[in-house]
């Protein structure tokens, strides 16, 4: 009965996206999505608040940025891209899977992902300065069987978004591919540093449909190239070109650091993305992982709280940049904080080894000879569970960066033991890194912070001034 109710509601869902795909008038696909909303609300409106559909209505209504960028999205994407997208990302992964993920939950007693990130392999056909996947080394590789077991498991517990990282996560594009066709009712998305993108492979993400993409990019050329190696920049670019003529949807991941904060996030810089055919930007503080980074590639206390400002500008309602920005380590308020242990991700690294976060390399389960709900209840990610919010102000989320006192505390109390098989670092020598850079931001967080609650989460979006540079 359960299956047969999920299949129902499916097809319905599904019949509504077909006719706002078809529709040309914008005013006609504006009153289909409209009613799409009514539909989800209906059928999952237990999980979410009421104004959550209504500000989606709103936003629809509003003849503003957000609906343009959409209509724009479903005129120039290729249809069955679209289809799954909104299917798998949006239908299965976001609302039927959220009840799922719930019950989840409550019967086995600890976190459960709205997302996986796992790594295919650690090798990569280049070698970045300050990447923290090089820690890995060059000989690892998640089997597609293991793969496939994380995917296949991940689904009875509710998941059906899987990210892909590495390494080079498209040095396996034939298993990426094979995944992808294996399990239709996910969404796949791989960080990518775009170099093996070709036209072939494009013929196949398009055929499959569920396969998106982030595109590593660190500034102009010289800036980019002097970290990534001479010509990348222009194999990225020419990988963007394929994607926007193959109507596949992409964005990029780009690691803030002091040197290139304000090249990443000017005018100019963003405007070259749009034109490419970017939909978002991600942006990742630089994160001292690795017993040989530096702290002193992190950003100015002044230059995080530019970021703060800055990203919520880039995507406000009005004004800003037809580009949807977000921020791994400035977005806590959106989601309440830290998201990593399993609560709504995880990582696997290409030994197996189930970490709390991409940027957290300590763990005591292994997915090639445990089951993914066995590693979710690893004590690590209880310890994690326990602790979250790891601060109330959710611009210090995380329990290495901003909060170090937790990280240690809880990989000692937990027993979980460094996950880098090339250069082990003590969990005591990482949080010292940062402890620092944690006094420093927590006065300029806390400002901040109080000025979101008295006026509103949305009001520091939308402030009225010039937009400011980070540099």
């Amino acid at each position: 009965m359960k299956r047969l109710t999920h299949e129902v509601q499916k097809k319905t869902v599904g019949l509504i996206v077909d006719r706002i795909m078809s529709e040309k008038n914008p005013e006609d696909r504006r009153k289909s999505l409209k009613h799409l909303s009514f539909v989800m609300e209906h059928l999952f409106g237990d999980l979410f608040e009421k104004e959550s559909f209504e500000e989606a209505r709103r936003l629809i209504d509003e003849d503003g940025k957000w609906f343009h960028f959409l209509d724009h999205a479903l005129n120039t994407l290729n249809p069955n891209i679209v289809k799954t997208a909104v299917m798998d990302l949006g239908f299965e992964a976001g609302f039927y899977g959220l009840r799922a993920r719930n019950a989840a939950k409550a019967k086995y007693h600890c976190n459960i992902p709205w997302a996986i990130l796992f790594d295919p392999t650690s090798a990569c056909n280049m070698h970045c300065i300050g990447c923290w996947a090089a820690e890995y080394g060059h000989t690892l590789n998640l089997s597609f069987d293991v793969m496939d077991k994380i995917v296949t498991q991940g689904k009875e517990l509710g998941c059906h978004f899987y990210l892909l990282t590495g390494g080079e996560p498209l040095v396996r594009k034939a298993d990426i591919i094979r995944l992808c066709r294996k399990h239709p009712d996910c969404e796949f998305h791989a960080f990518t540093n775009g170099t093996l993108i070709d036209d072939a492979f494009c013929h196949e993400v398009t055929d499959v449909g569920n396969l998106s993409f982030s595109l590593s990019v660190e500034g102009y050329r010289e800036v980019n190239d002097s970290r990534r190696g001479a010509g990348h920049f222009d194999k990225v670019m020419h990988a963007m070109d394929l994607l926007r003529e193959h109507g596949i949807v992409f964005g990029t991941s780009i690691c803030y650091i002091r040197k290139n904060i304000e090249t990443v996030t000017s005018d100019d810089f963003l405007d070259l993305l749009i034109r490419k055919g970017a939909y978002f930007t991600w942006y990742f503080h630089y994160m001292p992982v690795g017993n040989d980074a530096s702290p002193d590639l992190m950003p100015t206390k002044e230059q995080r709280a530019c970021m703060v400002r800055r990203v919520r500008e880039i995507r406000s309602v009005k004004g800003g940049k037809p580009i949807f920005a977000i921020d791994f380590q400035n977005d806590g308020q959106y989601i309440d904080g830290c998201v990593a242990g399993g609560r709504n991700y995880c990582h696997i690294n290409p030994n197996g080894d189930v970490e709390p976060c991409v940027f957290i390399h300590y763990s005591s389960a292994n997915i090639k000879n445990q089951s993914l709900l066995e590693c979710l209840q690893q004590p690590l990610f209880k310890e994690y569970a326990k602790g979250q919010p790891f601060n109330h102000n959710h611009l210090r989320p995380c329990p290495m960066l901003e909060n170090p006192q937790y990280l240690a505390a809880m990989v000692k109390r937990s027993g979980a033991k460094s996950t880098d098989l090339i250069s082990p670092e003590s969990a005591e020598h990482l949080c010292a890194k940062c402890k620092e850079y944690a006094k420093q931001w927590q006065p300029v967080a806390d400002t901040l912070w109080k000025e979101i609650q008295e006026k509103g989460k949305h009001d520091i979006e939308q402030k009225k001034d010039p937009l400011p540079k980070c540099g």
